[in-house]
């Protein structure tokens, strides 16, 4: 893949069937996060969108679904185990009802969201307490009709950064701006320093699907992207 960042969508595929499909390439430790969820629809979606992940591994890494070993960091992002981490493959992967996002680079960290874009009756109250002032200002300021679109895409964008960092939500909101306007390019506007130079990181906002949204922050130094949406 050289330098490039890989962008792949799917709407899955959730029944029993594809859900036996998807249990057959995961761990033991996976088959045992499955079994906690409590409904059923929740545990098909995560194993099929994992079995999904598997087979992306495998076929960018030449092996078997079975043979990819993953890790997870100190906040639970997934990773290659490091007898594979030669590779320099990186990923993540995010999804929200049957729509999963994979992200793949050969140059550094990445992070991904999804999220369906929808009307949230507190989504005023949730942009005053998570969006930086910067931002909350900022989706105030949309015509009431551009509202959910322009709240969906700061958090997506959000949310894919500090995937990206490694941090999970542990990661203050408030330390960094992003752009969330309809319309607008998808930028990463300020970052608090130190520890995280925004030099360092590109973001890419997208539609993976009708209907939802999504974003993919990516430490590589290039802009080539490439995409999938299947």
């Amino acid at each position: 893949m050289g330098h490039a960042v890989e962008v792949v969508a799917k709407r899955l595929e959730i029944g029993s069937a594809a859900a036996r499909a998807g249990a057959a390439a995961l761990s033991d430790e996976e088959r045992d996060r499955a079994r906690r969820f409590v409904f059923d629809r929740d545990r098909q979606r995560f194993v099929v969108a994992r079995g999904v992940l598997r087979g992306l591994l495998a076929a960018r890494l030449g092996m078997r679904p079975q043979a990819v070993e993953l890790v997870y960091g100190e906040r639970g992002k997934p990773a290659l185990a490091p007898r594979l981490a030669a590779s320099g493959l990186r990923f993540n992967v995010s999804h929200c009802e049957d729509v999963a996002v994979y992200a793949f680079s050969s140059a550094g960290d990445v992070g991904v969201d999804v999220e369906a874009v929808r009307t949230m009756p507190d989504a005023d109250d949730v942009a005053t307490r998570v969006f930086s002032g910067r931002e909350n200002a900022a989706y105030r300021a949309l015509d009431p009709r551009d509202r959910p679109l322009g709240f969906f895409q700061c958090w997506t964008r959000k949310e894919a950064f500090i995937k990206a960092l490694g941090h999970g939500m542990y990661y203050p909101l408030d330390r960094f701006d992003v752009s969330l306007a309809p319309g607008e390019p998808a930028r990463l506007l300020r970052v608090e320093q130190p520890p995280e130079d925004r030099r360092r990181w590109r973001m890419r906002g997208f539609f993976p699907l009708p209907g939802f949204v999504a974003a993919v922050v990516t430490e590589q130094v290039d802009n080539h992207c490439t995409g999938d949406p299947r």
